[in-house]
């Protein structure tokens, strides 16, 4: 397993153990072989898939935001469930974003095999599986507000850098869909870091 980036490394001792799951991962059709889960992870029960399966985030259909579509000449590559939370630390007496930290499991959707990934400072995406890492570029972001109260917003991000051959070696563009919590607590602080929980699907497209 690849060592994740010493700036997150002592929050994530310190986070919960998150549960793997397969269930809602993809918002597209894919083939799915035997042998790969859909179970959901809230826990409703889910027929056995079929050899094609349209599974969606959080059993709801995701109305993805213009905004947020990839160029032209981008096609998805990969869907992830992140189970993890947002790190807010207190900065002139509010709640600023420090860091996400989350595990991530889901499926590439051309050639499908199970995939995951720990998600960190960056915003950072990185296989626990081949060590490919993914960077975003901060100033390639687009927001579309969550539908869900209290939740982070819906994103796109465009890489800024990737390293190895893996995962997430050719990636282009993120989203950040069916986000649900994260948000930053409400009202003023004096000091200190504060964890909130959130859920997200991570869709990955790579250049056609």
């Amino acid at each position: 397993m690849t060592q994740r980036p010493s700036a997150v490394r002592p929050f994530v001792q310190r986070r919960p153990r998150v549960a793997a799951a397969f269930g809602g991962l993809a918002f597209v059709s894919v083939a799915v072989p035997a042998g790969v889960s859909f179970a959901g992870t809230d826990q409703v029960p889910v027929a056995a898939p079929a050899p094609a399966v349209r599974a969606t985030g959080y059993g709801v259909d995701p109305r993805v935001p213009a905004e947020l579509a990839p160029p032209a000449g981008h096609v998805l590559h990969a869907v992830l469930k992140a189970h993890g939370v947002q790190i807010y630390e207190c900065r002139s007496g509010a709640w600023a974003l420090l860091e996400p930290a989350a595990s991530l499991s889901g499926v590439t959707v051309r050639s499908v095999k199970k995939v995951s990934a720990l998600h960190f400072r960056g915003p950072s995406w990185q296989s626990d599986q081949d060590g490919s890492l993914l960077v975003g570029d901060p100033a390639g972001v687009v927001r579309v507000d969550s539908e869900s109260p209290g939740s982070i917003p819906q994103l796109r991000i465009r890489a800024g850098s990737t390293r190895g051959n893996g995962t997430f070696g050719k990636v282009t563009y993120i989203q950040r869909l069916d986000t649900v919590g994260g948000a930053a607590p409400a009202g003023s602080c004096v000091n200190g870091t504060t964890a909130v929980p959130y859920r997200a699907v991570y869709r990955f497209f790579v250049a056609a």
